[in-house]
């Protein structure tokens, strides 16, 4: 089922039962999200189609009249039993409960769909794991329901009988969506309600929790010829699946042939809420830096992190229990946003998502580059986005050795000037012992100079990456491109840069030091800092013409966001490293910013990136993923500024 919640900086401290107090980060929500700039209908209001519904299924269900008595279209059961199994010890209970076993599964599911002609997108929605008899899957009527008035048809897949002891079953749950997928297409090319009314080229797959990595798993298999973990099951699916959606999803609960599920060339949406009770940790971040993207096709990737949203209330039945029946005694429930809130929010993001990605509605693509676009449409409550589509090259991602001073591809050079802290290395999640498999660069600066004086400062620490001419010309870097990376602030503030020494006197260090500041101690942590983080992003070209712009303009430069899963502070202590989650934001700027700051710059000669840590005295960052990309059209069409 699920776990643990949380809590959040301080506002005004309440004393729950246990003894912890409410902490919640202050909220720029207000500020953050005040304009909205995207000049398109709202993908949460209901569309124009009549919704009909139905269920189709074994028409012999023991528990589901509504899989039994009310089908419409009567399906076979598959044998699942190479994929999934029962602990010994409840096997027989399970079977007189469902009345079959895992060599009889059935394909149920229900069904939203618009009263029209079509053909219509068809769209897969699966649950995760819960109590076998409390049934996860009407949990998603309010999304069928809307969906199908815009045009899709929707699918809530039964897989309960996978839920409750189950273990290390994903593997079933993703290859049971592509069963129904073949049902799919039979109920396409056969006479009744769906004859021809199916788009089979352009299916997506949308799943909760456990379903969220099951949707991942099935994309995977769907290209295969073989199971990974045993070649004698061979499958025959090949569907155009376009597009996933993962909602708080777990990550390695399955890995094919001991792998972490690779994807390639489709489009993947995910969203984690910050007090998320069960899976605790941003787990779908994993599978989000996994999204490769190969064949030169339309694509994008896109992680969103809803701070105060749990793990359940995005299924109507699950709701705030993420601890199961009991969780009001275990988790902090004060700092959640409601119900209706967080499902608003699904509304919204998962209805663009899929008009984007299934109709080619490309007017809501800058939603997931920049959320403030949309300000008017969301809960206020903060918000972490990352994005990536198929026009970005990387620069440097951080992946490919252990030397700081190159870049991902060849000629890309990297210098830091006067910096406390330079390392790469991995980022890690809240979970002890986890990370997100992934490495970043790591930032600290102090412009303090240690001594007597407490207030003289030297010159602004910097980071810089380096083009090549030949890597800009083959890229076409100019006006129309522009600079991408995902940063994020940490607490951590290095103590005062060392005085330069007297090179006059014997001992001095040598100028031939490769320019490098001198090797510091790691920086310590220091108390929660609150004051604004911002940093100036800087652009030279090849005469030495500088431009800049300051970060803030493209999204907020927040601290890590406290949080608090379980009412005692004991348990928080025993299961996490920190009291948050190392979230980075995507930072787009069109190159064409710089310009309109510095006219002399010349965007098609662009030598270098700097980072300049000029608006805040002491700080440390992470840094990932800095690259170029071309801008899509519809991102021309709005801007946002803030």
């Amino acid at each position: 089922m699920r776990r643990f919640r949380l809590s959040l900086l301080v506002l005004a401290p309440l004393v729950g039962a246990c003894g912890q107090s409410l902490k919640l980060a202050k909220d720029d929500s207000r500020v953050v999200l005040a304009h909205q700039a995207l000049a398109a209908p709202n993908p949460a209001s209901v569309g124009s189609f009549a919704v009909r519904t139905l269920t189709y299924g074994s028409g012999t269900d023991k528990q589901r009249h509504a899989f039994r008595d009310s089908v419409t279209i009567k399906t076979k059961s598959v044998d699942g039993s190479a994929f999934a199994s029962p602990p010994p010890k409840t096997a027989k209970k399970r079977e007189d409960f469902f009345g079959f076993d895992t060599k009889k599964m059935p394909v149920n599911g229900t069904v939203w769909y618009p009263d029209g002609a079509g053909p219509f997108p068809l769209v897969l929605i699966v649950h995760g794991n819960h109590t076998m008899d409390d049934f996860s899957d009407p949990g998603y009527t309010y999304l069928g329901e809307l969906l199908a008035s815009r045009g899709f048809i929707l699918v809530s897949v039964d897989e309960n009988f996978l839920n409750g002891d189950m273990r290390n079953e994903n593997d079933a749950r993703g290859w049971m969506l592509l069963q129904h997928l073949k049902a799919w297409r039979t109920f396409n090319d056969s006479v009744g309600p769906f004859q021809h009314k199916v788009d089979m080229g352009n299916i997506a797959l949308m799943g909760h929790s456990r379903g969220g990595e099951a949707v991942a798993v099935a994309a995977a298999l769907n290209r295969l010829k073989h199971y990974p973990d045993d070649a004698n099951q061979t499958f025959d699916f090949g569907f155009a699946i376009k597009s996933l959606v993962a909602i708080a999803p777990v990550d390695g609960q399955y890995k094919p042939a001991d792998t972490p599920t690779p994807l390639e060339n489709v489009n993947y949406l995910v969203i984690h809420g910050s007090h998320d009770g069960d899976v605790s940790s941003f787990s779908g971040n994993r599978q989000w830096e996994r999204v490769k993207f190969t064949d030169g096709g339309e694509w994008f990737k896109s992680a969103i992190y809803v701070y105060r949203a749990n793990h359940g209330q995005w299924n109507t039945v699950w709701n705030n229990k993420d601890n199961g029946p009991r969780s009001d005694r275990f988790l902090d429930l004060r700092g959640l946003i409601t119900p209706e809130e967080q499902r608003q929010f699904g509304k919204v993001i998962i209805s663009a998502f899929l008009e984007s990605t299934l109709k080619g509605k490309r007017e809501y693509l800058p939603i997931f580059r920049d959320h403030r676009v949309i300000g008017d449409w969301l809960p206020k409550t903060m918000y972490i986005t990352r994005f990536q589509d198929s026009r970005f090259r990387a620069l440097a991602d951080y992946q490919e050795d252990v030397d700081v001073e190159s870049g991902s591809v060849r000629g890309v050079t990297i210098a830091g000037d006067s910096l406390a802290t330079w390392k790469e290395a991995v980022v890690p999640m809240r979970w002890k012992n986890n990370d997100f498999g992934t490495n970043a660069v790591w930032i600290g600066w102090n412009n303090r100079i240690a001594g007597p004086d407490t207030t003289k400062v030297g010159r602004p620490a910097s980071y810089a990456i380096t083009i090549p001419d030949s890597l800009r010309t083959a890229w076409r870097v100019d006006e129309r491109a522009s600079l991408e990376f995902s940063l994020a602030p940490t607490n951590v503030k290095p103590g005062p840069r060392s005085p330069a020494k007297d090179s006059t006197k014997k001992g001095a260090d040598s100028a031939k030091t490769k320019g490098r500041p001198p090797k510091k101690p790691d920086a310590k942590k220091a108390e929660p800092d609150t004051t604004p983080v911002d940093i100036t992003i800087a652009l030279v070209d090849a005469s030495g013409v500088v431009a800049r712009v300051p970060l803030s303009r493209y999204g907020a430069v927040r601290r890590p966001l406290e949080t608090h899963v379980y009412r005692r502070a004991s348990r928080e202590e025993s299961q996490f490293a920190n009291q948050f989650e190392y979230v980075l934001q995507t930072y787009a700027i069109p190159v064409a910013d710089f310009v309109k700051e510095q006219p002399s710059f010349d965007a098609k000669k662009i030598v270098s990136v700097r980072w300049i840590f000029d608006r805040l005295a002491a700080g440390t960052i992470i840094l990932d993923d800095v690259g170029i990309s071309s801008l899509d059209p519809a991102f021309l069409a709005v801007r946002a500024d803030h």
